[in-house]
């Protein structure tokens, strides 16, 4: 496998742990928040309980320390069987339901825990119970530290197990495409010869035949061409996405002379289609380090596909260019154009647009960026229907060599000479 796919793989399996240990974890949540739901209300539903007895009976049936009695009559409260905690009882409460007022039931938050109060009238007068609940609030903090720590586990485990089956499922796919990448690079090569052997005995044919069967024959000589054409650019595909030992050695690419062979290459065509191909360059060579049948491929594609969609008459624009550290070749036909929102989906593998023609055979434009991408650079397109295309390129462009600066020479220092006079 080569280093990118090497990343893929791996982040592959990172991917697919992450993906089961949070549906594990998510699963845990879930398990963990019914829990807690369930024992909450299981414990609310018991309070009710505690204080529904104690209202009724006048006496609690819990812990002393956790369940209070507080009585209104003729005015005057009294408490039992303990002294009621800091601010009960409820004066306010008991005083409404003294006047008449229905039962009322209400929390009181007080410090590390809460009071639950329930108010209600009596034959005799007012009845308040109180019911302190820092032992049901600790059992729920038990809970819910026992789930987390559960949780933890759960989820360490589950990222384990998720690396564990990823790399025992991911590990033959990538196998797999390996093994196909390199089926594909096989079988393009040993397919080119034969086709361009077919290719050529058709061209001698047509040459050779008559009138009524040139046509024909000049039919089966384009149907060749295109069938070596797919199998270059499938040949080219599975060499660029290839181990480096594997990829055609790069160098430095004059994009300026590529475009002017281009263009020159597709004089004639454009020339009987009526169709003004202008080329603007810098006029020097604007080098990028790459594959140069690749790139050739690249610029001539693009200028193809523009006279295949510019119609007679129109006017094809092909620009090189610049700057510090980019390159770009810009391709501007008044062609058919295309809908803005299908500007990606020009570049998908045997993508067919509207009226597309002969020419949407092999893998067209996702080749194109398959091999820009591959060379570090983008590829982008825009158009709108009957307004023409714009497709531009832009590669890293190869470091030019500083010029060196001439030395000047400074003059060196002496000591200057100093006249004696002779000794006598």
């Amino acid at each position: 496998m080569t280093d990118a796919e090497r990343a893929i793989v791996r982040r592959a399996r990172l991917r697919m742990g992450l993906l089961v240990g949070l549906a594990v974890g998510l699963l845990l949540t879930l398990v963990g928040g019914v829990a807690y739901a369930t024992l909450v209300a299981s414990q609310e539903r018991q309070i009710q309980r505690e204080l529904a007895w104690g209202a009724e009976h006048g006496t609690v049936s819990g812990p002393v320390g956790c369940n209070w009695i507080l009585t209104l009559e003729d005015g005057r409260v009294s408490a039992g069987p303990a002294a009621p905690p800091p601010g009960f009882p409820l004066r306010d409460a008991m005083d409404r339901v003294a006047a008449g007022g229905s039962r009322e039931i209400t929390t009181v938050p007080r410090g590390d825990t809460i009071y639950h109060v329930r108010t209600q009238a009596t034959a005799t007068g007012v009845i308040q119970v109180v019911f302190d609940a820092r032992y049901q609030l600790a059992d729920r903090q038990h809970l819910l530290w026992a789930f987390a720590l559960a949780a933890a586990i759960g989820l360490l485990a589950a990222l384990v197990t998720g690396l564990i089956v990823a790399h025992r499922s991911v590990a033959p796919l990538a196998e797999a495409l390996a093994r196909q990448r390199r089926f594909v690079a096989d079988a393009s090569h040993e397919l080119r010869t034969p086709i361009a052997q077919v290719h050529t005995r058709a061209q001698l044919l047509a040459r050779r035949a008559a009138e009524t069967d040139r046509h024909d024959l000049e039919r089966l000589v384009g149907t060749t061409r295109r069938l070596g054409e797919i199998v270059e650019e499938l040949l080219l595909s599975a060499r660029l996405a290839g181990s480096p030992d594997d990829r055609p050695p790069t160098s430095p690419v004059d994009l300026t002379a590529l475009a002017e062979a281009a263009v020159a290459l597709e004089a004639e065509r454009a020339a009987e289609r009526s169709v003004t191909v202008t080329l603007s360059t810098p006029g020097r060579p604007v080098e990028v380090t790459g594959i140069t049948s690749a790139l050739h491929r690249v610029v001539s594609e693009l200028l193809a596909n523009a006279l295949t969609h510019t119609p007679t008459g129109g006017r094809i624009a092909v620009t090189v260019g610049s700057s510090d550290d980019r390159a770009e070749l810009r391709v501007e036909d008044t062609g058919d154009g295309f809908d803005p929102a299908h500007a990606d989906r020009l570049f998908d593998r045997f993508h067919r647009g509207a009226g597309a023609g002969d020419r949407r055979f092999g893998l067209g434009l996702a080749l194109l960026k398959e091999v820009v991408t591959s060379h570090g650079g983008t590829i982008t397109a825009e158009g709108r229907p009957g307004d023409g295309a714009t497709f531009t390129v832009n590669l890293p462009a190869t470091p030019r060599p500083r010029r060196r600066e001439p030395r000047t020479l400074r003059p060196r220092w002496t000591h200057p000479r100093r006249a004696y006079a002779p000794r006598r």
